[in-house]
C-alpha cells in the first residue's frame, strides 16, 4: 500500500527530500537539541494540565464511579499546508457545507431530493436522527448546520501523490475547536521564533467569527445586541472544557438547562437581576435531551418548552434540531449527489469509496473482504463500533461478520486507507504517525472559516485511529499565507 508523508517525499525519512513548504521548518528542527525539545514537551504538558485542558473518558471510572479526565497529548511538530492547497480545500468545504444545509432544508420542507429518488426516502424518514417535529419549521436564513466539523484525510493515489478525501461530516455538536486554538497558543509560547520565520495564517479570531455567526441567527425582534448563551450538559460532559472555553472567549454566559425557563413562547435565563430574554442558544446538548416535553421526558439537561419557543421563531438554536440526519454515515455516500442536485456543480472534495451494507451486493462484497476493509456503524462515533480489518483478530472479524449478517443496514464499509503521516515526537524520537484534519466551517449569512483546523494524530505505531478516546493526540495546523502576507 502506497504511503504519503506530509513533510518528506520519501519514506522512511532520513532528513532528505523535504517537501518545499516544510523546508524552512525542517532546517530549524535539525538545529534543535533533543533535550530542548523534550523539555518543551514537558512544559506544554504542565501548562495544559494547569489550565485544565482535558477531556472526560466515559469508559474510565474512578473509585466514585466518575469518568476520569485525561490530557490530550500535544505534539510539537506542526502539520503545514501550503496556501494554494488550503484555498482549494476551502472552496471544497464551502461547497459541501452549502449543499448539506440545502439538503437539510429540503428534507424538512419540499423533500425534492427524496421525490427525485436521488436519496432513498427510507434512509431519511426512518433515520433515528430525523426529527418530524422540524417538518415545515422555518430557521433563520435556511441554515441548519451553523457549525460543521468536516473530517478530512489524505492518502496516496496511484501516482503516489497525496489526495484529500472527506471521511465524515459532523453537523450535530462538533467538538475540538478549543484544542485548535490552544495548540496555536502553545506553539507561539514555546517557539515564538518560528512565527517570525513563517507567514502562518491566524486562527485566534475564530471566537469572533463564531459569535458573529450566532448573532446573525437572532430572531428579527431581538435587540441590536442579541443575547447569546452556550448550553452545556454540565461539567461531567467529555467536552465541558470546550463549552466553558468558548463561552469565555465569546464573552457570553455558559448555562445549563436548569438556568433556562420558557414563558409565553420565549426563553429566559435566570440571573441575579431577574429573568433575561435569550435570543440565540449555541447548544452542545444532543436533540434527545433538549426539551423533555418533546423528546426524552426524563431529561434534565434541556429546558421544558424550548421547542415551542423555537418553532415560534422566538429563539434560535445553533445547530438546528434535526441536523443529525445529514451526518449519518448511511447518508454520507449521497453527499456528492447532493452537490450536483442543489448546486449543479461537481464535488471538489471526494468521498472515500463506500459500500452500503444494506444493499445485498455491497454486503456480499464486504463479507468476502472483511480482513481488508474498515467497517463502521452508521451511528457510531469516537472510533467505537468499528472494525479495521487488517489490524483485527480472526475472532473480531467473525464477530463483525455475525453482526453484519444480523443487521446489515447498521453498517457501511470503506477501503483501509493508509492515512498520510507526519513526523511526530514519540518516546524513541521522531517517527511518522498517521493524521487527519478537522476544519471548522461556520454558516450564517455567509460561509466562512479560519485557515486551519484540528489535526489529530494516531500516536500508536501503525494505528489509523486518531480519536482522543482511543489514545490519539493533536498537532497545531499551519496554513501558510502567500509571501508578503502578515504572519500570525
Amino acid at each position: 500500500m502506497s504511503k504519503f508523508d506530509e513533510m518528506y517525499a520519501l519514506l522512511p525519512f532520513d532528513g532528505s527530500d523535504v517537501r518545499e513548504h516544510y523546508k524552512r521548518y525542517a532546517h530549524w528542527l535539525a538545529q534543535q537539541p533533543a533535550q530542548s525539545m523534550q523539555s518543551r514537551r514537558a512544559e506544554a504538558e504542565m501548562i495544559f494540565r494547569r489550565v485544565g485542558i482535558t477531556f472526560a473518558v466515559y469508559g474510565d471510572k474512578d473509585e466514585e464511579g466518575v469518568g476520569s479526565e485525561r490530557l490530550i497529548p500535544f505534539d510539537l511538530v506542526p502539520r503545514i499546508i501550503p496556501a494554494a492547497e488550503w484555498a482549494w480545500m476551502e472552496r471544497g468545504l464551502v461547497q459541501r457545507v452549502t449543499a448539506l444545509n440545502r439538503f437539510l432544508h429540503d428534507v424538512y420542507h419540499g423533500q425534492d431530493i427524496l421525490r427525485a429518488g436521488i436519496v432513498p426516502a427510507e434512509l431519511v424518514l426512518h433515520n433515528a436522527q430525523y426529527r418530524p417535529q422540524m417538518h415545515g419549521a422555518s430557521v433563520p436564513h435556511g441554515v441548519y448546520a451553523h457549525i460543521a466539523g468536516i473530517d478530512i484525510v489524505r492518502a496516496a493515489n496511484a501516482q503516489g501523490e497525496g489526495q484529500y478525501y472527506v471521511l465524515e461530516d459532523n453537523l450535530r455538536v462538533p467538538s475540538g475547536v478549543s484544542y485548535m486554538l490552544e495548540n496555536r497558543k502553545m506553539m507561539m509560547r514555546l517557539f515564538p521564533e518560528l512565527f517570525s520565520q513563517h507567514a502562518v495564517a491566524p486562527v485566534a479570531h475564530y471566537p469572533d467569527l463564531l459569535l458573529e455567526t450566532l448573532r446573525a441567527m437572532a430572531p428579527p425582534a431581538a435587540a441590536a445586541a442579541p443575547t447569546v448563551v452556550v448550553l452545556t450538559p454540565g461539567m461531567y460532559n467529555s467536552a465541558y472544557f470546550e463549552h466553558a472555553f468558548l463561552a469565555q472567549q465569546m464573552g457570553v454566559e455558559l448555562v445549563e438547562g436548569q438556568d433556562l425557563v420558557e414563558q409565553d413562547g420565549f426563553i429566559y435565563m435566570r440571573t441575579t437581576r431577574g429573568p433575561q430574554r435569550v435570543d440565540v442558544i449555541y447548544r452542545r446538548v444532543d436533540d434527545d435531551f433538549l426539551d423533555p416535553q418533546v423528546f426524552r421526558s426524563g431529561s434534565t439537561l434541556g429546558c421544558a418548552g424550548l421547542m415551542r419557543a423555537y418553532r415560534a421563531g422566538n429563539v434560535a438554536l445553533c445547530n438546528a434540531v434535526g441536523t443529525g440526519v445529514a451526518d449519518d454515515k448511511s447518508v454520507y455516500p449521497y453527499v456528492p449527489e447532493m452537490i450536483r442536485f442543489y448546486l449543479g456543480e461537481e464535488p471538489l472534495l471526494h468521498n472515500v469509496p463506500t459500500w452500503m451494507c444494506r444493499k445485498p451486493e455491497d454486503l456480499q462484497h464486504v463479507l468476502a473482504h472483511l480482513d481488508e476493509l474498515v467497517v463502521k456503524e452508521v451511528h457510531g462515533a469516537g472510533g467505537y463500533g468499528m472494525l479495521i480489518g487488517p489490524a483485527a483478530t480472526r475472532a473480531e472479524i467473525e464477530d463483525f461478520r455475525r453482526a453484519l449478517v444480523a443487521d446489515p443496514a447498521r453498517y457501511i464499509a470503506q477501503p483501509t486507507l493508509s492515512l498520510s503521516s507526519c513526523p511526530t515526537f514519540v518516546d524513541s524520537g521522531l517517527a511518522p504517525r498517521h493524521i487527519d484534519l478537522r476544519p471548522f466551517v461556520l454558516s450564517g449569512t455567509k460561509v466562512q472559516m479560519v485557515a486551519g483546523g484540528l489535526t489529530r494524530v494516531a500516536l500508536k505505531e501503525g494505528s489509523l485511529v486518531v480519536n482522543s478516546s482511543q489514545g490519539g493526540g493533536t498537532k497545531d495546523t499551519w496554513v501558510l499565507q502567500e509571501e508578503g502576507s502578515t504572519p500570525c
